[in-house]
């Protein structure tokens, strides 16, 4: 059984050969103080943030896209490699997508990670990669191609050609950091204490990254910090771009670095065919036209934004012998 998954900071997603993306959870574990013991994985996990009894803690064991807690991961993958291998005569081939930035002691802890939880062999691929296969972009051929793939804990922005990263860059911005701004911003100009869901619930209703001609509006509860009681405040999408500017400041930045950085011959590739945008990301209304605006080149989001990254490293693994050049350690 061949198994693809994108191990992300917000959400881990499982991609089957033949089923396709067959599990979407949160990357969140919760655990019991008392006995170190796994109370809940995924979707149920991330239920309990900000909500858990004092005994039990909900954590994201992936921080920017890399292992923060090397045994919780390991439980992670175990509960979605039962979960998806039910039947446990063969052990599963796995495919992980990491960050392009990681180094050799990330990658082995992925790895080792992945063996223990009761994988065959577990291959990895860098996630620029892994997006532009899932978006069907064809990364083998000479032309060049630039993939900039926006998750929860990281944004990767790539120039691919002839199967491999040209240039790339991986930076600590992804949606995440957009639902701190959301909140910080929140809490400076209405004194309003609100939680990471109801941030991330604002960011995906009402978030734009350029002003709209019509204005989003909803209301947002949380927790007055001078009186201490529950309160309810109107807010504007206009807010929220104010809010979110500096993270997608750091992206645009990002981007432009790369182009900066890419041969002449693969620039010229890039302004004929565009950027194709992946991940969570992505989706923030706009985004593609404030980086068409910034750059002067044509920007559009995969289809399967969400999915891109799974899909890859699932087909990666079913075509092993095409991309095999293209994985993280092995030769």
């Amino acid at each position: 059984m061949k198994i693809g998954i994108d191990l992300g900071t917000a959400n881990i997603l499982v991609y089957v050969k033949g089923k396709g993306v067959v599990l979407n959870e949160p990357s969140v574990v919760a655990i019991s103080e008392d006995d170190n013991r796994l109370v809940a994985v995924g979707e149920e996990a991330r239920e309990m943030i900000g909500r858990t009894p004092g005994n039990v803690r909900a954590i994201r064991p992936m921080r920017d896209g890399v292992i923060a807690d090397y045994l919780i991961t390991e439980a992670m993958l175990k509960y979605v490699l039962n979960k998806v291998a039910r039947v446990r005569l063969f052990k599963p081939e796995v495919m992980i997508s990491v960050p392009s930035g990681v180094t050799s002691v990330e990658k082995r802890a992925v790895r080792d990670a992945a063996l223990k939880a009761g994988a065959k062999d577990a291959y990895l691929i860098e996630e620029p990669l892994a997006a532009a296969i899932g978006a069907n972009v064809p990364i083998s051929g000479p032309s060049g191609n630039m993939i900039i793939d926006i998750g929860g804990g990281t944004s990767e922005i790539a120039v691919i050609a002839l199967g491999g990263i040209v240039v790339s860059t991986s930076l600590r911005v992804g949606g995440n950091r957009f639902d701190d701004a959301i909140a910080n911003y929140i809490r400076r100009k209405y004194n309003l204490m609100i939680g990471d869901r109801t941030a991330e619930d604002v960011k995906i209703q009402i978030g734009s990254a350029l002003p709209l001609d019509e204005p989003l509006k909803m209301e947002v509860k949380g927790r007055d910090m001078i009186a201490g009681l529950p309160r309810t405040i109107p807010i504007t999408s206009t807010e929220i771009t104010e809010a979110i500017e500096q993270p997608l400041q750091a992206i645009i930045t990002a981007v432009r670095t790369v182009l900066e950085q890419t041969p002449p011959e693969l620039s010229s590739d890039i302004i004929d065919k565009g950027m194709v945008m992946t991940g969570g990301g992505a989706l923030l209304r706009n985004l593609d036209k404030l980086l068409t605006q910034v750059t002067g080149i044509p920007c559009h989001v995969a289809e399967n934004a969400l999915n891109s990254v799974a899909v890859g490293t699932g087909m990666a693994l079913e075509h092993f012998g095409t991309y095999r050049k293209s994985l993280v350690g092995h030769s």
